[in-house]
């Protein structure tokens, strides 16, 4: 079974549906994982390039791990063109 997302450049990928049970991530994590900021995050998220944390209180919001994997596999290659 797969899903058809829209990435952040407006194009249509698809991606397959895992039996591994997704993980939340904290902020601290996120930020280890994709090397950027908090800052460069949340402008990202701002700009909807990059994915939202889920709320899981009021006080308390994760990200889902398969969410960045996500957005990291779907960068661009350096000095690949534009699509």
């Amino acid at each position: 079974m797969s899903e058809e997302v829209t990435a952040a450049a407006g194009q249509r990928i698809t991606i397959a549906n895992s039996t591994r049970p997704g993980r939340f991530l904290k902020l601290r994590e996120v930020k280890e994982k994709t090397s950027l900021a908090g800052s460069t995050i949340y402008r990202k998220m701002d700009e909807g390039t990059f994915p939202r944390p889920r709320k899981l209180s009021d006080a308390c919001v994760r990200w889902m791990e398969s969410d960045i994997e996500m957005w990291m596999e779907n960068l661009p290659s350096t000095g690949s063109p534009p699509s």
